[in-house]
């Protein structure tokens, strides 16, 4: 059977990705850990911040079939999953895939999708099959979606729904760089055409498909125990049950956050969940599924900081 080493991959994946994203290795490790949890990713930030470029560097470490589909207002349902062709002298319509069909998809700007193609994107996010015309077609079992978002534009764009949000194992904020990173960008760009901090052709894959399998399965037999499963489920409780939260983590959202403590502890080199795996993945695995009452949100309250108070009611087993 295929084995790997889970720490040394995240390692090279985060120098690598630094070549080409400066300060892009917390997020590429967050990525990996997304992947290995079987899980998608929502990239959050203003334009300009390298979003599509550490979804694309990511993919080629990876080594998974690639697809980028940049989302308009036109675009159908049948432009991602693909349609019925009648070939010239057919006699039977034969199905072309669409863009679905990969192993990893980009999806730029996914809230500039209208609610019936972003409704395309459910049953594969979640069962990674799609159905066309009555039947239903299995996609890669690799399958993950890796979709920007930019937050500050309303125009042309639609909110994403609730049952598509919670589809997402993690969202990922790429805010501006600091000053030092920033610095470093306009110095390894020498001055030249591009600013971008390196070629993508230079990258290459880590890893193949099997050794992804490898870390799939190594992630699942991760173990949580009692005490740090009942620490990660009190959390999720706290959060739901806050009176000014309208809609709080679903049952998914928990599973989905085990998972990911699972793969982030093999991706340290660890047997065992600590109780700092949970808190460090609480606010990009719970906080794009909260949805708050009106009242609060006139307040000014965020998710964060519901997240943040039931991080600090919740006892930390020891």
């Amino acid at each position: 059977m295929q084995t790997i080493d889970a720490p040394r991959l995240a390692h090279a994946l985060s120098e690598r990705i630094e070549t080409v994203v400066v300060g892009g290795a917390p997020l590429a490790r967050a990525l990996l850990a997304a992947l290995a949890a079987r899980g998608h990713c929502l990239l959050e930030g203003v334009p300009g911040t390298g979003k599509t470029l550490l979804g694309q560097s990511f993919s080629r470490l990876v080594g998974l079939p690639f697809r980028r589909v940049q989302l308009t207002p036109d675009l159908l349902p049948a432009d991602l999953t693909g349609t019925l062709v009648l070939e010239p002298g057919a006699v039977q319509p034969t199905f072309r895939p669409g863009p679905l069909f990969t192993g990893l998809l980009m999806a730029d700007e996914i809230n500039r999708a209208p609610p019936r193609t972003q409704a395309a994107l459910l049953e594969a996010m979640e069962e990674r099959q799609i159905t066309v015309d009555g039947h239903s077609r299995p996609l890669d079992p690799a399958f993950t979606v890796i979709a920007t978002l930019n937050a500050v534009e309303t125009e042309g764009t639609w909110p994403l729904p609730e049952a598509q949000l919670d589809r997402f194992a993690l969202r990922l904020r790429m805010d501006y760089p600091d000053p030092a990173v920033e610095a470093a960008l306009l110095e390894r760009s020498d001055g030249g055409p591009d600013a971008r901090s390196g070629p993508l052709g230079d990258l290459s894959p880590l890893v193949n498909a099997a050794e992804l399998q490898a870390l799939c399965t190594l992630a699942e037999q991760v173990k949580l125990g009692a005490r740090v499963r009942g620490f990660l489920l009190a959390l999720v409780h706290a959060a739901r049950e806050d009176a000014r939260v309208a809609l709080g983590p679903s049952p998914r959202a928990a599973l989905q956050l085990a998972r990911l403590c699972r793969a982030t502890a093999a991706l340290a080199g660890r047997e065992h969940v600590v109780p700092d795996d949970v808190t460090s993945l609480l606010e990009p695995a719970l906080a794009h599924r909260i949805a708050l009452h009106p009242e609060a949100l006139m307040d000014g309250l965020r998710a964060e900081t519901v997240l943040g108070e039931a991080r600090a009611r919740v006892e930390v087993p020891r």
